[in-house]
């Protein structure tokens, strides 16, 4: 079980520095940028993107003038920036959390499996989309859309294979019970649990948001 963290004013400034990396305006939730700050602060992407979108629309006399103080400023936002984090190290880390417990899932979605450290919750969310786009006999190291997703990841296209077979021990459609990386069975069979029996739209449409982290 997590925290509900308590958003304090500081917070608006890493987001601030966020926003006006070129190009300058809103970034896409699960951009690396933004993910790693999630991260830091143990606050889920899409709420940290709201927040940009408060920034981006100046939304209340504190963001006009934190916006006046460093939007043109970008050696100060820094400065402030690297102070805060500095700042952050002195004090206890609960002082940054409220009393609500809840629980976090999108640290662990993009941290290594304990399985195989190559992979990552996230990384099997895009390759079970791809799944649903390809027939067993196009999972193969050859078809274009298995290469293209492994170019992302930054990932052999062998162990997007390796993937699909596992999957294919999933799917209660087909009767496989054999696949060269079992290992990753119980994670695999994890993410299809929330996302295989739903609606594909849907799962594609996370895939797209997810892509952004490997751009």
């Amino acid at each position: 079980m997590g925290k509900v963290i308590a958003w304090q004013d500081e917070f608006w400034l890493p987001l601030l520095q966020i926003y006006l990396r070129q190009p300058v305006g809103l970034k896409p939730a699960y951009s690396r940028a933004m993910v790693e700050l999630s991260m830091e602060l143990h606050i889920a992407p899409k709420v940290l993107r709201a927040r940009m979108e408060q920034l981006a629309k100046l939304s209340t006399p504190r963001l006009e003038k934190i916006w006046q103080q460093y939007a043109d400023n970008t050696k100060k936002l820094k400065r402030a920036v690297r102070l805060w984090r500095e700042m952050r190290g002195f004090g206890a880390a609960s002082d940054f959390y409220e009393g609500v417990g809840v629980q976090e899932t999108f640290e662990r979605d993009f941290k290594p499996l304990a399985e195989d450290e190559r992979l990552t919750p996230v990384m099997l969310v895009l390759i079970l989309d791809l799944y649903f786009r390809l027939v067993p006999s196009t999972m193969v190291t050859d078809t274009p859309e298995v290469t293209e997703l492994a170019k992302l990841m930054r990932v052999s296209d062998r162990l997007v294979v390796d993937v699909l077979e596992v999957y294919q021990l999933c799917d209660p459609y087909l009767n496989r019970n054999e696949a060269s990386m079992r290992h990753l069975l119980a994670p695999c069979q994890e993410v299809w649990r929330q996302y295989g029996n739903g609606n594909t739209v849907e799962l594609a449409e996370l895939a797209e948001e997810l892509k952004a982290y490997y751009k």
